[in-house]
């Protein structure tokens, strides 16, 4: 019989020197070298050499750190990070949005179709594969780390979350199971030739659209429009799946009444062996990537320090003025007037809920 979980997992792989390398981290390294080695396994179709292997995988990891970091500042703790500006750069105290990781790993696409001269829809019609697979893993971090949790629930399968009160949807294990079950969708349609940039529409909208559903489950502190901002970012992001949908397939229908050409026509491989420097630059991106503790601004010993004995304030990890949600609900209603909402205010930062 299946019963409630009581969420009390140590989010710690261990530490080096007084850094502390976290489970959250280790999910993107296995994203990136999933994406590594599917297309080191696929580069013969894609007419790719080992060096443009290692160049997009190089542009992958850096771009999809840096857009979950600016997403993440820009449109959900702005009000923090105005304030402390000099902490934007510090992944140690966590802070990355999921929606500003998809908008890293098209613009690396982008560069890398410009630095090669490559079809960009190609390209990402090839990568949302492996993406789906990395937004499964994404959610298994949140999961390990115990944040985003969904409205209380008496349902057999709830959890009861480190930082919330009662027991609460997984919500992030629903939306994990979402995004494992879109790579099968995605490699059977790829059986079919279908047009240019029809995976990538699709890719997008079954994410975003039945996202919108997961998140129904869940509870968002902030808002974007009047709605909350993850459910105005996936309306954005499915709606332009659906155009893309449209538009490949009235593209791939001319294309083939008019020329009657395949769909895909990828160069052949000239083959060049990576630069020396390539394996190792990426080595250490991925090392980068194990001291990110979580997908939102933490104090790292306080949120932490109940689940990973040992865990001291440090200059890598200072004291950050937030409360977990739970605490700033119940200050909120007991002195409205000395208390700012989540977001909101000198020193707040968003809580596990935001993406």
């Amino acid at each position: 019989m299946i019963r409630p979980f009581v969420h009390n997992i140590d989010p710690v792989i261990g530490s080096v020197m007084g850094v502390y390398l976290w489970w959250y981290g280790f999910f993107f390294v296995a994203g990136f070298l999933t994406a590594h080695l599917f297309l080191r396994f696929r580069r013969a179709k894609l007419g790719m050499s080992l060096r443009s292997v290692y160049t997009l995988s190089l542009l992958l990891a850096a771009c999809v750190v840096a857009g979950g970091r600016l997403v993440e500042v820009v449109f959900y703790e702005w009000p923090y990070y105005r304030e402390h500006l000099a902490q934007i750069l510090a992944l140690w105290i966590g802070g990355m949005s999921t929606h500003g990781l998809l908008l890293g790993g098209f613009v690396a696409l982008g560069l890398f179709a410009w630095m090669e001269r490559r079809s960009f829809l190609d390209l990402t019609d090839v990568i949302v594969i492996p993406a789906a697979l990395i937004m499964a893993f994404a959610r298994l971090a949140n999961f390990v780390d115990g944040q985003i949790v969904g409205g209380i629930t008496d349902m057999p399968w709830a959890v009861k979350f480190p930082d919330a009160d009662g027991f609460r949807h997984p919500v992030v294990l629903y939306d994990g199971l979402k995004n494992l079950l879109i790579v099968p969708i995605l490699v059977a349609i790829s059986r079919f030739n279908p047009p240019r940039g029809m995976q990538t529409g699709i890719f997008l909208f079954l994410y975003a659209g039945l996202r919108l559903f997961v998140d129904l489950f869940r509870e968002y502190p902030t808002t974007l429009l009047g709605l909350a901002t993850g459910q105005v970012l996936n309306m954005a992001m499915a709606g332009i799946g659906l155009l893309l949908i449209v538009v490949s397939c009235w593209r791939g229908r001319r294309s083939s009444a008019q020329n009657n050409i395949p769909a895909h026509e990828y160069p052949a491989v000239i083959e060049t062996p990576s630069h020396w420097w390539q394996p190792a630059a990426f080595v250490l991106l991925l090392a980068s990537c194990l001291v990110i503790p979580s997908d939102w601004t933490q104090d790292v010993p306080k949120r932490y320090g109940k689940r990973h004995a040992g865990l001291m304030y440090s200059i890598m990890y200072p004291r950050i003025e937030s409360l977990p949600k739970n605490e700033q609900q119940d200050s909120n209603s007991s002195d409205s007037s000395n208390h700012a909402a989540p977001g909101e205010g000198k020193g707040g930062t968003v809580d596990e809920g935001q993406k």
